[in-house]
């Protein structure tokens, strides 16, 4: 098993071709992107922007891997594994994207169990600076991007595989930029995934968002499983931490965070669902 950084990079100004240059990436008209000091590269422009900083913030990035480290969400990392790495599984190498890679956790944990026979290389990319950032500091073989879902700074046709985890996916690029024949592993969250948290913060709950039905247009459906089980959080930085790191921090009230705090100890239900699309 060897890991190398993904390179089949494009201009987010004008989509050809970047190439590696010291420590910039430049395209033939002149555009040029430096290698940050920590090895992340910003392809996010300006206009692009739907705020000075967007994505996750520094103090959401840190609850988020303090909780991810400390293995809460393992078994959806183990999930993940064999979703990917699948009974029939035989590549002898692949190049893959995780799409809203936030900090990296479940990148670092396929690659660390990646089968010995298999090369990978890799690319993380998050509309969050302080994702990428936080994501490069651990692990320095991947390529790292700030970049959307939206415009993915990826050539056409490069990708075999695309991790898709608790995410939005665009499946319009994600066909673009994959190989025929190559995958989309997305994981979403169940209806009852923290519902316990959820009952405490909120007066009450709304219906469960529901997964669209049947494959995205030029995708077929090639399996989909779940993942289900009880999570005791033992003290209360845990669960501030899981709060930090999830939109109910800021979609709660008030009241709910305060009864939120006052817990000493939690249990609650993780539910994920995982589903591998292949493109046709």
């Amino acid at each position: 098993m060897t890991i190398s950084s993904f390179e089949a990079l494009a201009c987010p100004l004008d989509g050809t071709a970047l190439q590696l240059n010291g420590r910039s990436w430049q395209c033939e008209a002149g555009h040029s992107f430096d290698i940050a000091r920590q090895g992340y590269v910003h392809l996010l422009p300006v206009q692009n922007k739907r705020s000075k900083d967007p994505g996750d913030n520094k103090a959401m990035v840190a609850a988020r891997q303090r909780f991810l480290n400390a293995g809460f969400y393992q078994p959806i990392a183990e999930a993940l594994v064999a979703a990917v790495f699948h009974e029939n599984f035989s590549a002898a190498s692949i190049t893959a994207l995780d799409a809203g890679c936030g900090e990296g956790y479940y990148m670092r944990y396929l690659a660390e169990n990646t089968p010995e026979t298999t090369h990978l290389a890799l690319m993380g990319l998050d509309i969050s600076k302080w994702a990428v950032l936080s994501a490069a500091k651990q692990d320095t073989k991947p390529a790292w991007i700030v970049g959307s879902n939206a415009n993915l700074p990826v050539l056409p046709e490069t990708l075999d595989l695309i991790l898709c985890l608790f995410g939005f996916p665009v499946y319009p690029e994600f066909a673009r930029v994959l190989r025929p024949g190559g995958e989309i592993v997305q994981i979403d969250a169940g209806p009852d995934h923290l519902i316990q948290l959820r009952e405490i913060i909120y007066p009450e709950l709304k219906a469960p968002r529901q997964l669209p039905s049947g494959a995205p247009d030029g995708f077929t459906t090639v399996d989909t499983s779940a993942i289900r089980y009880s999570l005791t959080l033992p003290d209360k930085s845990s669960i501030a931490d899981l709060l930090a790191m999830t939109p109910h921090l800021y979609r709660a009230g008030a009241e709910g965070l305060a009864r939120a705090a006052e817990l000493e100890s939690l249990t609650v239900t993780v539910e994920a669902t995982i589903t591998r699309t292949r493109k046709i």
